[in-house]
């Protein structure tokens, strides 16, 4: 993907916005490959003004409860990844994309910040020593995975009642359509 500058980003939304054509004309005028790259220009600077389209040059780090609780929006709301994106404040949905798909697959404790650097060559022996004395960890621990699962229920319930809902709203459909039919062979 092409890198463009912060300039010619905004001299295309300033376009945009000022009605010179739409996503296909500036594309095809500006050189860009692809309408939804300009859609997403003018939504972030929508959004987030003129910080919306400028390049970052520092990735910034998010906590687990506020990834966990931007997942569970995503999967229990019918909200797209980039109007979910705009509303908490994210300029870059595919970041949510990989959230949603990392949590599929590996639950909770993909969302958990990870350890960077190489792994020490010797081994920390007063931690392992504060490790054994102090009990107060694993409770938390366990503490932590009874919410984790809290929330998966949580979200299998919310699904369970939404597809619940949609089925008989589907039956109820079919009875009308069914009624309809009736009503329609009796009067002929």
């Amino acid at each position: 993907m092409a890198k463009y500058s912060y300039e010619f980003k905004l001299k295309v939304v300033q376009a945009y916005l000022n009605g010179e054509g739409g996503y296909n004309h500036l594309c095809k005028k500006y050189n860009i490959p692809s309408k939804q790259i300009l859609a997403r220009w003018v939504a972030s600077f929508q959004a987030f003004g003129e910080d919306g389209i400028m390049r970052k040059r520092k990735n910034i780090s998010y906590t687990y409860e506020f990834k966990l609780r931007v997942v569970e929006l995503y999967l229990t709301t019918e909200k797209s990844y980039s109007n979910l994106a705009i509303e908490v404040g994210i300029n870059n949905p595919a970041l949510l994309t990989r959230w949603v798909n990392d949590y599929r697959i590996a639950g909770p404790e993909a969302l958990k910040p990870k350890r960077r650097g190489r792994r020490p060559k010797m081994p920390n022996r007063t931690k392992d020593k504060i490790f054994l004395k102090d009990t107060s960890t694993a409770d938390s621990e366990y503490l932590k995975q009874l919410e984790e699962e809290n929330l998966k229920l949580r979200i299998e319930n919310a699904y369970l009642k939404e597809s619940r809902r949609l089925r008989l709203e589907e039956e109820l459909q079919k009875k009308k359509r069914e009624l309809f039919t009736a009503s329609e062979e009796n009067s002929n």
